[in-house]
């Protein structure tokens, strides 16, 4: 039996090493720029065409490489920056592996121009598909010249599964601004398609933030410095009230390297604790400076996961220092800095002629002394109050209220039996015998309580008392008529669920839920109608983009104008919100875009084939999800039952009643016979 273990080609291991290290152009880029900075570059320039599909192309002015360096620099595990196996515990470079360049030419078309400064000449070498072509002398300024072009035209597969051209060239922005973000003195910049994006001149932390994310996030920068024997943390953490829902800027750095940490992401946002509302996230950009020999970069491929061998310490440092800045900023006052509109107080030097004020006193007044009581007096005029009384013609023909039984009896013509009718019994005294206006009969007399009480009165005196003998047949019929008067169609607990009774028991409703699922399907039938309804903005207000932000909001302007934004471009990725859809009264618009642009960053789930149908759907649900959320009624918020009812005869008008478009649940019910067995 023959031997079926052979060694692969080179070119056959170096795809397999470029299918773990080159996964799109942004690894590509990532790789390439890295290098520029270990080959101490103050000058980087990166250059793409169709976001890095076509060309990618990196210049610097570094050291440059010999000839010699240039043709080994694209063999496998070829490197300068280690030499023996401790090295990978010392590390001070980006790059150490020796796979890049080689994982690169493996699926490619390199062309690289490269020179030292000894050097008069420089060297031209081209690759292609680990083929070695050619290398020749050129002219060419110091530095490294990398151009790849035709990415993966040899894996069909690989580059059919690349995505669309707006999130490839959002994946290269976010590996530029991660590298961009650590080395500050470094200028870079970035071209797509000859579009400027970036063009960052060398200056402080700080100042480069700025200089990617915009100006506005200056004012919500904390400053954080703290120094250990363990680690050194710096950076910059952000004020709870610059917290959003999507898109926040969170970066973490280790010795220049960027890296992802869920555990110490934790630390940072329990500072925030009750600062800042649920799932939202505040912006952060934190530096640690640690010994080589606690860390282990070498244990993922895109080095993004690093391993510390003091982990729960560093923890602890991280989050004491995030609550110290956070701390110091709460403590201090704003009118120490905000003076505009506040009364000028003066010095305390100008108050020389300020006297004491005088309390003005009488010094006879005993309150003590005891003095002659007032005897009461009659008010003038007091003879007109009874002015008339003495008219005869209104004195009434009967002076007693209860007159003797035989002078009514005759008058009303009634025998002995309805005579114990004509005055019932009360239940009061004497004196309580006239009704009051607090009791349905208070009507009966007349106004002034004198005079004959006409036939239907009394009618009415023997009808209300003898209705309570008779009624209780008739309230008996009508207590299920009176509970469906008196009980409220709906009721709203604690501001938060909406409670109906149906026939199987207690349906609650989450009021705020079931809102996102009503506006979610009327904003998805406004972008499929191409229908919307704008509401003009008195003031126009200014959105600032990121350049990746702008190139986003771009690619989705159509769907935000089938929504009812209307947006100008003002320049320098910044826009006029001129309209906003109708609805969205006390809502923040700025806000709002903010989040329906980082939606529609998130979505990247489909391929650049089926861009026109599935990418789409996908960025429609998430505008019209976003702008639910940002329109809904809120928790807390106290509803009449005739807007509860309007909720329910719109939710069960939805195609799905009974979840979120996220996927949560919306409405429950409380049966009947459960509540019964609870009370036993």
């Amino acid at each position: 039996m023959s031997d079926i273990i052979q060694l692969l080609p080179d070119s056959v291991a170096n795809q397999i090493a470029a299918g773990e290290v080159i996964q799109r152009p942004a690894s590509v880029i990532k790789e390439l720029v890295e290098n520029s900075v270990d080959a101490g570059a103050t000058s980087i320039n990166v250059v793409c065409v169709d976001s890095g599909r076509t060309t990618i192309q990196v210049v610097d002015n570094g050291k440059g490489m010999s000839e010699t360096d240039a043709r080994l620099s694209f063999e496998r595990h070829a490197t300068s920056k280690i030499r023996k196996a401790d090295d990978l515990f010392n590390l001070h470079t980006m790059g150490f592996r020796g796979e890049a360049l080689a994982s690169i030419a493996a699926v490619s078309q390199v062309e690289l121009r490269t020179r030292m400064a000894d050097d008069e000449v420089g060297t031209l070498l081209t690759i292609a598909g680990s083929r070695f072509v050619s290398q020749e002398p050129c002219s060419c300024p110091v530095g490294s010249n990398f151009k790849i072009e035709n990415l993966f035209f040899n894996v069909p597969a690989r580059r059919k599964f690349l995505k669309s051209n707006t999130t490839e060239l959002n994946n290269i922005v976010s590996a530029f601004e991660r590298i961009a973000l650590v080395y500050p003195e470094i200028a870079f910049s970035l071209y797509n398609n000859n579009n400027e994006m970036y063009n960052l001149r060398s200056c402080g932390l700080r100042q480069r933030i700025v200089d990617i994310f915009g100006k506005k996030i200056n004012q919500h920068l904390l400053p954080l410095d703290v120094d250990t024997s363990m680690c050194r943390i710096s950076g910059f953490v952000g004020k709870p009230e610059s917290a959003r829902k999507k898109g926040a800027h969170q970066y973490f750095f280790v010795n220049g390297r960027y890296m992802k940490h869920p555990y110490f992401h934790k630390a940072v946002m329990m500072a925030y604790d009750r600062l800042v509302p649920e799932g939202e996230q505040v912006p952060y950009f934190i530096y640690f400076n640690v010994n080589a020999d606690d860390i282990d970069v070498n244990i993922h491929p895109t080095k993004t996961e690093i391993k510390f061998g003091n982990e729960q310490a560093i923890w602890q440092i991280l989050s004491a220092a995030v609550k110290d800045a956070v701390g110091m900023f709460n403590d201090v006052t704003a009118i120490e800095f905000d003076t505009e509109g506040q009364p000028d107080i003066p010095a305390v030097g100008g108050l020389g002629g300020v006297t004491a004020p005088k309390v003005q006193y009488n010094p006879e007044y005993n309150p003590f002394k005891e003095s002659a009581p007032k005897k009461p007096t009659a008010p003038s005029e007091w003879d007109k109050l009874y002015a008339g009384l003495g008219d005869t013609s209104r004195q009434p023909r009967q002076t007693s209220f209860f007159p003797d039984d035989s002078k009514i009896v005759p008058s009303r013509n009634f025998n002995s039996n309805d005579a114990e009718m004509t005055i019932p019994s009360r239940g009061f005294g004497d004196a309580d015998a006239i009704p009051s206006r607090g009791f349905g009969d208070a009507d009966v007399l007349p106004s002034d309580g004198f005079g004959d009480v006409d036939e239907p009165a009394t009618d009415e005196i023997v009808q209300s008392r003898t209705l309570p003998s008779d009624a209780e047949p008739q309230s008996a019929a009508t207590d299920e008529g009176l509970m469906a008067e008196k009980s409220p169609d709906h009721y709203q607990f604690k501001g938060k669920y909406i409670m109906t009774a149906v026939k199987s028991g207690l349906m609650i409703i989450d009021q705020r839920r079931a809102h996102i699922r009503i506006l979610y399907e009327r904003y998805l039938a406004q972008m499929a109608d191409h229908h919307s309804y704008p509401q003009k903005l008195m003031f126009p207000e200014a959105l600032h983009l990121t350049p990746a932000d702008g190139n986003v909001l771009a690619s989705v302007m159509t769907e935000m104008q089938s929504l009812g934004f209307e947006l100008s471009d003002l320049g320098g990725n910044t826009y006029a919100v001129n309209a906003v859809p109708s609805g969205l009264e006390g809502v923040n618009c700025i806000n709002l875009l903010q989040d329906l642009i980082a939606s529609a960053r998130d979505v990247s789930s489909s391929s650049a084939a089926s861009v026109d149908a599935t990418l789409v759907s996908n960025v429609n649900h998430e505008l019209a999800l976003g702008m639910a959320r940002g329109a809904a009624i809120g928790y807390g918020e106290v509803l009449s039952n005739e807007e509860m009812e309007t909720i329910i005869n719109s939710l069960f008008a939805c195609s799905n009643c009974n979840y979120t478009p996220d996927g949560k649940k919306i409405l429950a019910v409380y049966r009947q016979t459960d509540m019964e067995q609870l009370l036993g």
